[in-house]
């Protein structure tokens, strides 16, 4: 064999055996051992380390209740365990952390709330509730991919759970599944358009709503002296229930005789004779709130419904309710009261307030 073919066969085996030796090196290499799980009640000294989301962690300096990756003072050691993103730790055991209210989180942070389910944050949010903020949390499961959320309680925009949120303090007529019943009334109602849009009118109507009644506390009109103001004994039907019968009652404080009658009429329910069932049966009382909501522009030039449907604005749905009592300064104090109701509602359903607030 000529000296230029063996130099050839000993550079061809030489890179043979190196690549045989090189491979099996790669090939077997392995993340790292998984710390033990952070957890939020335990201080971690400088240098002390725990896993969090799939990743080692070292703390730079004393912590505690300080999430890994979401505040400064953890240090990101890498990857750990073989089980991949998303496992919380080398053995898969989805040891996330327990959600904590008012704790800031940032986009991608998982924790496990107290219905023992998991959810990953998907908007940076100061600690909203995961199963109330729906814009800010996304239900999560080990393998990392996101699941459906469920949906609201008869198709309602607004869960209980949310609706509970805007309303703490609520007389216990102004019951949830009152309000679902009623909606069969008018099922345009937070039903049409986008999600936002459906998210918004829901929420536009709940802050009207709750300014009537002071967060859903009063079912009827306080003013009692002025009862016998709501009778207008020029209509031809008169007021068959008595002179002080037609007083502010419900979640809209549906007033004065011909309002009852129309509002009666339009839902096949004699409020003329019998306006107590607004303040006794909470469907029929959710019902003349939507009744007003989706078919009256009052001193506005369109119903509430429209207002928001149509990109019109919080504002002109005040206007509708109440017109110049309120609005064109009449009285800034009731607009912004009723602006700032908006703004929490919209917050909690995690959808933009949008424009034209006031009115």
């Amino acid at each position: 064999m000529s000296r230029q073919r063996i130099m050839a066969f000993l550079t061809a085996l030489i890179v043979a055996v190196g690549l045989a030796v090189l491979v099996p090196l790669a090939s077997t290499a392995s993340a790292a051992e998984c710390a033990s799980p952070w957890n939020a009640s335990t201080v971690y000294t400088g240098g002390l380390s725990a896993s969090y989301s799939g990743h080692n962690w070292s703390a730079k300096w004393w912590t505690q209740n300080e999430t890994p990756g979401s505040a400064a003072v953890w240090a990101d050691s890498g990857a750990c365990g073989t089980s991949g993103p998303g496992t919380g730790g080398g053995s898969g055991s989805c040891d996330y952390p327990a959600w904590v209210a008012g704790r800031a989180y940032v986009t991608g942070d998982v924790v496990k709330y107290s219905d023992g389910n998991l959810y990953r944050a998907e908007h940076d949010n100061p600690g909203y509730d995961p199963v109330i903020s729906t814009w800010y949390w996304e239900p999560y499961t080990c393998s990392g991919a996101p699941t459906t959320p469920p949906p609201s309680q008869g198709g309602f925009a607004v869960s209980e759970a949310q609706f509970n949120q805007m309303f703490p303090s609520r007389n216990s007529f102004y019951t949830y599944s009152g309000l679902t019943a009623a909606l069969s009334a008018y099922p345009g109602f937070a039903n049409t358009g986008s999600d936002t849009v459906k998210r918004q009118e829901a929420a536009a109507f709940l802050a009207n709503v709750s300014h009537e009644t002071g967060g859903l506390v009063y079912i009827v009109e306080q003013n009692t002296a002025n009862y016998p103001h709501y009778c207008d004994a020029s209509q031809s039907y008169g007021c068959p229930a008595g002179q002080s019968a037609y007083y502010g009652r419900g979640p809209i404080q549906l007033s004065w005789n011909f309002n009852y009658k129309a509002a009666g009429d339009a839902l096949g329910i004699d409020l003329l004779h019998n306006p107590s069932l607004v303040e006794t049966d909470a469907s029929v009382a959710w019902k003349t709130g939507l009744w007003y909501w989706n078919t009256q522009n009052g001193p506005g030039t369109m119903t509430p419904h429209n207002a928001m449907v149509n990109s019109a604005g919080f504002g002109e749905t005040i206007r509708s309710i109440n017109g110049s009592i309120e609005c064109n300064g009449g009285n800034p104090a009731q607009v912004q009261s009723r602006i700032d109701a908006y703004q929490r509602f919209v917050q909690i359903l995690g959808v933009p307030a949008g424009n034209n607030l006031s009115c």
